[in-house]
């Protein structure tokens, strides 16, 4: 099939310079026309690298960038995410589809990502990608989504029997997933999760055939342990998200889970989770397998760098 349908993705990234590059060589090779990298901190390595390339568009989001942009730099950096995607989008008109994702996701498709949009209809504005969340061992292994329904806290008990009912879909991070969305609109504003025209949110499919959002939220116990504290204040663990379920019905946030995991059995406590619901191991591997959740990819990353930044 041919197409010329063209495609491109936006992130806000604040990483060491090597992995920005394989973020960046992942999705070149994937097929992306266009990037638009927004360093969240002057990262010099990262910035050459990245300049040199054609396809990509890399911006260093200093105080001064920030003042030109909305007169001084938002403290929370899910807000200075959105203003970067939505500023891409305004300026991708080279690309007929656009999708937002953070460094650690990396696109898994099973044919070329422009053939699968090159499907949709013309009159959609955006299609979802939903995630499955890496296990933590040599990056080949993922647990896939579990669409909501009746079944799907079932089997997240079976899977995870002691935290298993804490956890939403079994995922330590976002079972949203990110949206691709159609250029071109206007008065589009893009969020991290959703996008919204003249501030009502696009609606669109829920779940893309053929891609899925390769998450690698938690890649080893030093990884994330090193994370943690981070995501507890700030990030995916902060205290202003919603609980997995009803309170009523003894639903807890990721904040309260970790702390009151964290205050009755300190750090070995927080290992006993992420065994439990993070490692790969052949025992889950197996489980996941027998419930038709085990997802195999590899990445290759390191490879991809050298073939699309050799020096």
């Amino acid at each position: 099939m041919t197409t010329t349908t063209k495609w491109g993705l936006v992130a806000t990234i604040l990483a060491p310079a090597e992995e920005i590059r394989r973020f960046a060589a992942y999705h070149l090779e994937a097929g992306a026309h266009r990037l638009y990298l927004y360093l969240d901190a002057e990262n010099p390595e990262a910035f050459e690298s990245l300049k040199a390339h054609p396809k990509i568009r890399v911006t260093t989001c200093d105080e001064a960038y920030w003042q030109r942009l909305c007169g001084k730099r938002p403290q929370k950096h899910q807000v200075r995410q959105s203003q970067n995607a939505t500023r891409a989008y305004n300026r991708a008109d080279d690309v007929d589809w656009l999708i937002h994702m953070d460094v650690d996701e990396f696109l898994v498709s099973d044919r070329p990502v422009d053939e699968v949009l090159a499907t949709l209809p013309p009159a959609q504005k955006i299609t979802r990608i939903r995630p499955m969340e890496a296990l933590a061992g040599d990056g080949t292994a993922f647990k896939a989504f579990i669409p909501n329904g009746p079944e799907r806290a079932q089997i997240v008990s079976a899977l995870y029997p002691t935290y298993g009912d804490y956890v939403k879909g079994g995922f330590l991070s976002h079972l949203a997933g990110k949206v691709f969305v159609r250029t071109g609109m206007a008065e589009v504003r893009l969020q991290i999760h959703n996008a919204f025209q003249n501030d009502t949110m696009i609606d669109g499919p829920e779940q893309q055939p053929g891609i899925d959002l390769a998450h690698l939220h938690a890649k080893s116990w030093p990884e994330w342990l090193a994370a943690y504290r981070y995501r507890l204040e700030k990030g995916s663990y902060r205290a202003d998200l919603a609980p997995n379920r009803p309170r009523d019905r003894g639903g807890l946030s990721m904040h309260e889970l970790f702390s009151m995991i964290e205050s009755e059995g300190g750090e070995p406590g927080l290992r006993a989770f992420f065994d439990e619901v993070c490692a790969d191991t052949p025992e889950l591997r197996e489980t996941l397998k027998d419930h038709g959740l085990l997802r195999l990819a590899e990445l290759d990353l390191d490879a991809k760098v050298s073939r699309h930044f050799p020096s």
